[in-house]
């Protein structure tokens, strides 16, 4: 059996889902960071400790991130009761601290992870393209369809569908990068948006609502995109949009995590229901 307080948690990610797994982590007593190695183009970032790379520290619900350079500096944030936000190279940061668990938050949907088995004790994915015994050891569904499913054998499920319908609007709620270059925000998350108001620019190129909302997200100004990147979300409900702390999806997902982590390392818990799987 082993015990939260010595258990390291590489989280590599720094939106909300990788956000929500190191705080429901750190509350269950591990030692969480979460990591990332270039600047993060998370929208939801009232919801996560991405905007600690450009602050250096950022709070999300009872936890502050605090960022580090080194991994070496980590146990000193985790004394001090934070989350180490690790910013540099991946492989720098996996190997300046001894990680009982790697976890993939990184949420890329149009590409498979490379095979991490062997890079900590245990790895777990999430979302498509994890495949258990190839690239993982565990995986999460990430999908509303399957939220929190355990998958300890075969794959996840693949890309499928539209995103979930918020009064009657879906694909239409995010706004996508018309073309590669420097993001610079024309509003604020948080600010009511008109139908056809821009809410940023990439280079010269507009990127508009397609509605009118209230703005739940959008990719930090300054930030380097990519053609297609996710940089926006407009949310319908103006004045009612959860705008902080850790929403359903990303809880459903790190109670996911965390539970597969407290049966696998065997952490005393209070829990006796068999361990949910695919």
């Amino acid at each position: 059996m082993s015990h939260p307080q010595s258990t390291r948690v590489l989280v590599r990610g720094v939106g909300e889902i990788a956000s929500a797994v190191a705080c429901l982590l750190r509350r269950a007593g591990a030692r969480p960071a979460v990591q990332a190695s270039r600047p993060p183009i998370a929208i939801r970032r009232r919801m996560a400790f991405s905007d600690a790379v450009f602050d250096g520290t950022a709070r999300l619900e009872e936890f502050t991130a605090r960022r580090l350079d080194s991994a070496t500096r980590a146990e000193t944030v985790w004394e001090a009761g934070e989350i180490p936000l690790l910013y540099g190279d991946f492989g720098q940061m996996l190997a300046q601290a001894p990680w009982q668990v790697l976890v993939d938050a990184r949420m890329n949907k149009q590409q498979a992870p490379e095979s991490q088995i062997g890079l900590a004790p245990l790895v777990i994915g999430m979302g498509p393209g994890c495949v258990v015994g190839v690239n993982v050891d565990m995986a999460v569904e990430t999908s509303w369809e399957a939220l929190g499913t355990i998958v300890a054998q075969g794959a996840t499920m693949e890309l499928a569908g539209e995103p979930r319908a918020v009064l009657g609007h879906a694909r239409d709620r995010f706004r996508y990068a018309p073309a590669a270059g420097v993001l610079r925000s024309a509003v604020a998350i948080g600010a009511t948006v008109r139908e056809g108001e821009v809410v940023a620019w990439v280079g010269e190129l507009p990127v508009m609502a397609a509605f009118d909302g209230m703005v739940r997200g959008l990719t930090r100004d300054g930030v380097p995109v990519l053609a297609g990147n996710k940089i926006a979300e407009i949310d319908p409900r103006i004045g009612q949009a959860r705008l902080d702390g850790i929403d359903e999806r990303p809880r459903r997902i790190a109670e996911a995590v965390v539970d597969i982590i407290r049966r696998r390392l065997d952490w005393p818990s209070r829990m006796e229901a068999p361990l949910s799987a695919v």
